[in-house]
């Protein structure tokens, strides 16, 4: 009895720390992020036996998560098939995951001998916008981080074969995965002794010297080359590449300023904990030199506790570089695999200068008043703990001014699905009437793709690879960052389209071709991206 109740008291924090990750994923509900649909609607034609594909019959690699993808079959097969409730089935398979990253962030800072630093992650973790958004978002967001922080945590652990496997369930999950798996192996090849043989001048440093070498085994080796290869080779037989289509279709559809994603990026590095909902826009500016100062002061001190430690250090910025110098469109979730590790990094650096502190008073026999033994210790809660969590809850409202009436975090937005799903609503009667399956063309396919089950004529080409076909676009025709091509609309010919109207405004909609070919529908009121209404056209 007596083990029992010293089991759950050396427990009870950790369990807290994960059930409160939990419950403020659970409490706001799904708020499905649109892309989130594209994945379902691929798990849902797995399990009614079309294939992994998204229009029956063609061979698209239109989802960036693949492994997500048979995680919402595996999930959809206990619960109903085709009709399983995919989005309450993402939320909490996340839920569960953000609090399997917090314990992990927690035995990081335990591995580093910062039990306070990796404490206050975890719980800002558990709290932070930019985790539970896409959490109740439905995207992949949170396996894909909780993927990472495990790759790391025990490859820090030498539990290597343990290290592969997560390594390579990283990368068929999203395949940007290789900004981390990069570093590592270069790490793993110096830590097993394959870059000494290679380059044996390389011995004769000290630093290489140091180095305990721990041979590589067959076993690790399998642990990541199987799974791996074995998506490889299915994904360029089915679908001709393992890479998604959706990487090449991004990069042709929108046009943005030489400079839009590098912004974006700072912007997100200046505010890890979004001080700026609390303290104007002018934090950012403060935001940009004191976070990345202190994220250096921890990696430092990070690597002088091991230095194997620089693969996890460098992850963050060439995240922010893979995606500033492509200069691709950067949506919401793109931002946040770095985020539990540069929030970590930040903390530890700021705890070790509060340590250093005392440690050079003590070294130097300095008397520390009563007042002040009172004032270090506060004034450490306060930065480490209090700030960054405040800073954090900064941006949660009791009540959404949309959708599910839950306390959620503003952040997560989903206006735009719920005006898709009203339009899907309005046209289902409609669509089954056909004798044959209709198509619709949408700029945005996720939430109209998962509930009208028709072809879909995906604008942007992400599920639709006659599309790029019509990319690029002429100048003229963007309002905003994204324009439909009215070539693409008439040689198709599909019977509906449904669009904000700032996606034709330019082009498709000034077309007497299309004019003569399409009558307006139905007109949703919506000013987003300042468009004028949502436009639901029928071929004549």
């Amino acid at each position: 009895m007596h083990k029992i109740k010293d089991l759950a008291r050396q427990f009870l924090p950790q369990i807290l720390v994960i059930s409160l990750a939990v419950a403020l994923r659970v409490i706001p509900g799904p708020r499905t992020i649109d892309d989130a649909f594209i994945t379902y609607r691929y798990a849902r034609n797995i399990l009614s036996g079309n294939g992994f594909v998204y229009n029956p019959g063609e061979s698209v690699l239109g989802t960036t998560t693949p492994l997500y993808t048979f995680l919402m079959v595996a999930l959809g097969a206990v619960t109903g098939g085709e009709s399983a409730p995919f989005p309450v089935l993402a939320m909490l398979l996340n839920a569960l995951a953000d609090g399997v990253t917090c314990l992990l962030i927690i035995q990081l800072g335990q591995r580093f001998k910062a039990n306070r630093a990796g404490w206050a992650a975890a719980i800002v973790w558990a709290v932070v916008p930019a985790s539970v958004t896409f959490a109740i978002g439905g995207l992949e967001t949170s396996v894909y981080v909780l993927l990472i922080v495990s790759t790391l945590v025990t490859y820090f652990n030498r539990r290597y074969t343990t290290t592969a496997i997560t390594g390579a369930l990283a990368f068929i999950t999203r395949p940007d995965a290789l900004i981390l798996l990069g570093p590592l192996i270069l790490d793993r090849a110096i830590t097993g002794g394959i870059i000494q043989k290679l380059f044996p001048r390389l011995t004769s440093r000290k630093a290489i010297k140091r180095i305990p070498v721990q041979q590589i085994s067959f076993a690790e080796l399998c642990a990541f080359l199987l799974p791996t290869l074995l998506w490889i080779t299915y994904a360029t037989a089915t679908f001709g590449t393992p890479l998604p289509h959706s990487i090449l279709a991004k990069s042709q559809a929108y046009r943005l300023p030489a400079n839009a994603s590098l912004i974006t990026l700072m912007q997100h590095f200046a505010t890890p904990f979004m001080g700026d909902q609390t303290l104007g826009v002018y934090w950012i500016a403060f935001g940009l030199f004191i976070y990345p100062s202190l994220f250096a002061i921890g990696a430092i001190r990070l690597f002088r506790c091991d230095p194997r430690s620089w693969t996890m250090s460098v992850f963050p910025w060439l995240y922010f570089l893979a995606f500033a110098v492509p200069n691709p469109l950067i949506f919401r979730w793109y931002l946040t695999p770095p985020l539990p590790l540069y929030i970590f990094t930040i903390l530890y650096g700021l705890n070790g200068l509060l340590e250093t502190n005392n440690s050079i008073d003590m070294q130097k026999n300095r008397v520390i008043t009563p007042l002040r033994a009172r004032i270090l210790p506060l004034l450490s809660i306060v930065l480490i703990f209090i700030l960054p969590i405040g800073f954090s809850l900064r941006n949660w409202v009791l009540k959404p001014d949309h959708g599910l009436s839950r306390p959620a975090p503003q952040m997560a937005w989903y206006k735009l699905e719920l005006l898709y799903h009203q339009a899907a609503n309005s046209l289902i009667d409609e669509i089954n009437s056909h004798t044959t399956r209709p198509t619709l063309a949408a700029g945005d396919v996720g939430v109209l793709g998962f509930f009208t089950d028709t072809i879909i004529l995906d604008t942007v080409g992400l599920n639709s690879p006659q599309t790029l076909e019509y990319y690029p676009l002429d100048e003229s025709f963007y309002t905003i960052n994204y324009a439909v091509p009215p070539d693409l609309i008439i040689d198709k010919e599909p019977d509906y389209v449904v669009l904000l109207e700032v996606y034709g405004r330019e082009g498709l909609f000034q077309d007497p071709r299309f004019q003569d070919m399409y009558d307006l529908q139905q007109k949703l009121p919506t000013d987003i991206y300042g468009s004028d209404g949502m436009l639901i056209f029928v071929k004549r």
